[in-house]
């Protein structure tokens, strides 16, 4: 049996009529950039996470500078950021000239290990960026917490995590001074191309990154402050739209996937990842010490897997000179064992049985 890593077509079967619609009234609007469906999206998106303001944006990388920017990051700066994560979330802070401070992630969690912030805490700490990794929220309101004895602003990256709660009605999104979203097509909201938002609760901020988003203009022509073109098109939001109705039910059967998942991974190979209430399971992320082995057997099995991350950021060329001489052994050894199953609305039971027993039968 054969099983994508993730499959477009089993998600969007269940609302392709009403996105198709939609973009067809957009298409006839004449209305293409910052029109009636990106203001549509952004009052519903602040309804859905429960927060005061929503800018759609390019991508999430964008989402992530804007609110930096906004902030006032710059080259006398330096911001926390996770070691263990996608580099987008250390490419803006670069951006800006400004230092990167990692800070290694708790091995169970994979989030950000918050007792070892304060560590890192200087008087040029700038801001701490917290992602909520794979889908599981980081405990942002003790994050916030401690920023707030040190008067730094905390920036959620919730780009894997739309939809999660940090505890019981309150979404990651709504806690830190902003947030920052990507709607890449394989994010548990997703458009059908490159999309971001920021969301904030302050006024001041929301003011600032709406001129950032559009050349630093509010009125054409006039430039109040120093902007980049980052604006989310009106087809992406008429999409965004029609599938914000049913994120709640693709996070259902997502966590429906993971429960069956823990259920039924009974190999002693495989490390599986601590099943919690408020996880929206962007990935499913297993750990395993032959994971060559591992991704070999799987495929043999017909199954795709991915790795999220095989190589962390300081590794990675563009900073391997700047961290040459740092380890970070916590996020080296996650790097070099996880790997990700299949997990995304529409996979059958049939297919969930074939993922498990193949995992279940693999020997190192």
């Amino acid at each position: 049996m054969k099983v994508k890593f993730f499959d477009f077509n089993k998600e969007n079967n269940s609302y392709i009529d009403n996105v198709l619609a939609s973009v067809a009234d957009t298409l006839k609007s004449g209305h293409f950039i910052l029109g009636p469906k990106v203001n549509q999206f952004e009052s519903d998106f602040c309804d859905y996470l429960g927060a005061d303001y929503c800018l759609g944006v390019g991508n999430g990388l964008d989402a992530i500078k804007i609110i930096l920017m906004a902030i006032g990051v710059n080259q006398q700066s330096e911001v926390i950021v996770p070691a263990h994560t996608f580099i987008a979330t250390w490419l803006p802070v670069t951006d800006l000239g400004a230092k990167i401070v990692p800070v290694e992630p708790d091995p169970h969690t994979y989030n950000m290990d918050i007792d070892a912030v304060e560590r890192l805490i200087t008087k040029k700490t700038k801001a701490i960026i917290a992602v909520h990794l794979y889908g599981r929220p980081v405990d942002v309101i003790s994050l916030k917490s401690l920023g707030d004895q040190y008067g730094i602003p905390v920036i959620e990256d919730v780009a894997q995590a739309h939809g999660a709660d940090v505890s019981q009605g309150i979404k990651c999104g709504s806690v830190g001074i902003a947030a920052a979203f990507s709607f890449y097509p394989t994010k548990n909201l997703g458009a059908c191309g490159d999309a971001g938002a920021v969301v904030t609760n302050d006024a001041s901020l929301y003011k600032k990154m709406k001129l950032i988003r559009n050349y630093g203009s509010s009125e054409k022509y006039k430039h109040e402050c120093y902007g980049i073109n980052s604006r989310m098109d009106e087809v992406q939001a008429a999409i965004l739209i029609e599938k914000l109705n049913t994120l709640d039910e693709l996070i259902h059967e997502r966590k429906r996937i993971a429960s069956y998942y823990d259920e039924h991974i009974s190999s002693n190979e495989l490390i599986c990842p601590e099943l919690v209430s408020n996880h929206v399971w962007h990935q499913y992320v297993l750990r395993v010490k032959n994971r060559e082995d591992f991704i070999k057997h799987m495929q043999d099995c017909g199954i795709e897997t991915l790795i999220h991350y095989p190589i962390p950021p300081h590794l990675s060329g563009v900073y391997l000179n700047e961290f040459s001489s740092v380890d970070f052994p916590i996020t080296e050894s996650i790097c070099n064992q996880v790997v990700s199953l299949p997990i995304y609305p529409g996979l059958s039971e049939q297919e969930l049985a074939w993922v498990t027993s193949s995992c279940n039968t693999f020997h190192s």
